[in-house]
């Protein structure tokens, strides 16, 4: 009797990890790419990219940081644009304009959830037209976390 039993509750585990498995790799990441100018970025909704802009200079108001997590074991991984949508979320928050740099980690279960995804971004405020004038120059830093390094 106890030999059955642990043999359903394996075959219901297998079953768990099976599906897990199967929508971590069922997540379409297939996105074209983030907008590389600033005006593609201030176009683009919400206004957050994978790379730094180069044709203007700004601020970095922070480094802004996400966690995105699966409601149930049969729900999609968290996309790169649902991610996106919660740094620049947390980036208003802050005053910016854009996100840029953002980075995003793998889909990935963990012991709270049957999946979540990090991402970390640099919030940033374009510099007006009167600061350029002005001779400001704005900033530019790397990233000082990895998207998969533990939250503070």
């Amino acid at each position: 009797m106890i030999r059955k039993h642990m043999l359903v509750l394996a075959g219901v585990a297998a079953l768990n990890v099976g599906a897990a498995v199967w929508a971590q790799g069922n997540n379409s990441d297939a996105l074209p790419p983030t907008p590389a100018t600033w005006a593609e970025v201030v176009a683009a909704r919400p206004p957050v990219t994978d790379q730094d802009i180069t044709d203007r200079p700004y601020r970095i108001l922070g480094e802004v940081r996400a966690e995105v997590r699966k409601a149930t074991i049969f729900s999609r991984s968290p996309s790169r644009d649902k991610v996106f949508r919660e740094l620049w979320e947390r980036a208003v928050r802050l005053g910016a304009d854009a996100v840029v740099n953002a980075r995003s980690g793998g889909a990935r279960v963990t012991a709270m959830s049957w999946g979540s995804r990090r991402s970390i971004g640099q919030a940033v405020k374009f510099l007006t037209d009167a600061e350029i004038a002005a001779g400001q120059t704005g900033e530019r830093r790397p990233l000082t976390r990895d998207p998969e390094a533990p939250n503070d």
